[in-house]
């Protein structure tokens, strides 16, 4: 009967030389091998879909509207949010801003500006309407706060003998009261637009006629539609340190302004003496006829 040799252990080849002769060569090597670059396709894969995965929760994030967003936060009301019906139009306010756009704009508008600083020697509204000057006048200065030259029956008062009014006798022009009913009436003129300068004034009288200086006094005559008699007739108020009170400045003639002499009414040139602006101040009060 014969021997049967026992067969070596196979899990230990390399320690008896025995051969597993039923497996082709470099199989084990093979499966190593493809089961190392199957976990490396493994893992390579779920490293890209990490990574895409983290980039689409960062992309999220930042197209996600922040918490404190009125318009996406339902459960939240913001006292800076408008309502529908209170909300302004795009095209509401400056630049697009809305109402409280324009009263920001106006706020800042005071607070930068505000009324320019005046600058030494520009009048005001709040300073006297004109001091006495010492020197003649401009031929034109602002005469705003004097009565507008409309078509109006007024009568020339003077300041100095408030009972004396400009008063038409034999063609002269003369400082006289005005009692009877024809004196009333040679005392009130129809004050109209300068002939010569519609800033100005003229004086015209019932019967027609322009007050109008030559020889540099003042008389009544018709218009013979010459350029000479409409400059004559036609005077300037100038302001005064007198409240409501006005010098009158030939237009032809600057400088020189109407004031009564011996009570006679004549152009004489501009003095600084008081006795010379109280004779030339004048009141243009409503018509006594």
């Amino acid at each position: 009967m014969p021997e049967n040799t026992p067969r070596p252990p196979q899990h230990h080849p390399w320690e008896t030389g025995w051969t597993d002769t039923s497996r082709a060569p470099g199989t084990r090597r093979l499966w190593l091998a493809g089961g190392l670059a199957l976990a490396t396709v493994v893992g390579c894969a779920t490293s890209i879909a990490v990574m895409d995965r983290g980039a689409d929760r960062t992309a999220q994030a930042t197209d996600a509207p922040s918490p404190s967003d009125p318009v996406n936060d339902p459960g939240l009301i913001s006292f800076g949010s408008p309502s529908p019906t209170d909300a302004p139009s795009p095209s509401g306010g400056k630049n697009g801003k809305g109402d409280k756009a324009d009263e920001d704009d106006k706020d800042g508008e005071d607070d930068a500006g505000g009324d320019a600083p005046q600058t030494a020697g520009t009048p005001t509204p709040d300073s006297p309407a004109g001091s006495e000057p010492s020197t003649p006048p401009v031929p034109h200065p602002s005469s705003a706060a004097h009565p507008k030259p409309t078509v109006a029956w007024r009568s020339v008062r003077s300041t100095n003998f408030p009972y004396r009014y400009w008063q038409v006798d034999g063609g002269l022009v003369k400082l006289a009261q005005a009692n009877s009913a024809s004196e009333r009436r040679n005392a009130t003129f129809k004050l109209v637009k300068g002939l010569a300068d519609g800033a100005c004034y003229s004086f015209a009288t019932a019967d027609g006629s322009y007050l109008r200086h030559r020889a540099f006094v003042l008389r009544s005559e018709r218009d013979d539609g010459s350029a000479l008699f409409e400059k004559d007739a036609t005077f300037c108020p100038r302001a005064t340190s007198v409240s409501g009170a006005v010098r009158l400045e030939s237009v032809n003639f600057p400088g020189r302004f109407l004031r009564h002499q011996h009570f006679r009414l004549r152009l004489d040139p501009f003095r600084a003496d008081a006795g010379y602006r109280a004779d030339s101040t004048f009141r243009l009060v409503d018509g006594v006829a």
